[in-house]
């Protein structure tokens, strides 16, 4: 079963505290299998009916995970609570498992300097980074999200192959989509104002505003 959601490019979350359970319920809710984690039986159970795959397992026990076909995953995210030791043993167990891109959870700065020197790619801090922005940057879709309290959101995201290769004008982004193309960078390029005679390169970036469902929607348009 592990495996079915891996090969759907699923997301294994370890740890359903308020974090993990916030971000496993967001993926799931857009579309994103989930594999959840944790070692409380508890917590385990109260997620029974609420995530499609969900275990009780040690997630510091390289063979727990490799049973779960962690292995077999390319994301997977460490939501412990304030155990440090734990999210570093966690990590060394997804490491040895070649799983090749791993989120974690930090609950201080130093905490997060230490998942850091230990090849953690990416951490997030929860105070600051909110389980709807995690889900969206953990798909891989956008680069970084910011959602104010009146549903705007600001995005960094590659550009939709629809409108590659296009100026703005042609794109016709904000008439078909109802967002704003603010700015743009070009591959190896710094970011630029956006123009209506802006190209949209195909390997750059774009930084998109206006009501975050339309946003979310623009961004996963492929």
């Amino acid at each position: 079963m592990a495996r079915h959601i891996a090969e759907s490019d699923g997301v294994v979350v370890i740890g359903l505290g308020r974090f993990g359970k916030s971000l496993a319920l967001e993926l799931e809710s857009d579309g994103v299998e989930v594999l959840g984690i944790d070692r409380d039986e508890r917590l385990v159970q109260s997620m029974a009916g609420r995530l499609t795959h969900v275990v009780a397992a040690d997630s510091t026990d390289v063979e727990a995970l490799r049973q779960l076909s962690v292995q077999d995953f390319s994301r997977a995210v460490i939501a412990i609570g304030n155990n440090l030791e734990a999210s570093v043993l966690t990590a060394f167990a997804l490491k040895k498992l070649a799983v090749p891109h791993i989120w974690a959870k930090a609950t201080s700065a130093s905490m997060k300097e230490i998942l850091t020197e230990i090849g953690v790619g990416h951490v997030v801090r929860p105070e600051h980074d909110m389980g709807r922005r995690v889900a969206h940057l953990v798909r891989g879709k956008l680069i970084d999200y910011i959602e104010f309290d009146d549903g705007y959101a600001i995005v960094k995201t590659t550009p939709p192959k629809e409108i590659q290769g296009k100026t703005l004008k042609e794109a016709g982004v904000r008439s078909k989509w109802g967002v704003t193309i603010v700015g743009t960078k070009a591959h190896g390029q710094d970011f630029t104002y956006a123009t209506p005679d802006t190209v949209i390169d195909p390997q750059g970036l774009i930084i998109v505003s206006g009501d975050r469902r339309k946003v979310e929607a623009f961004s996963n348009t492929d």
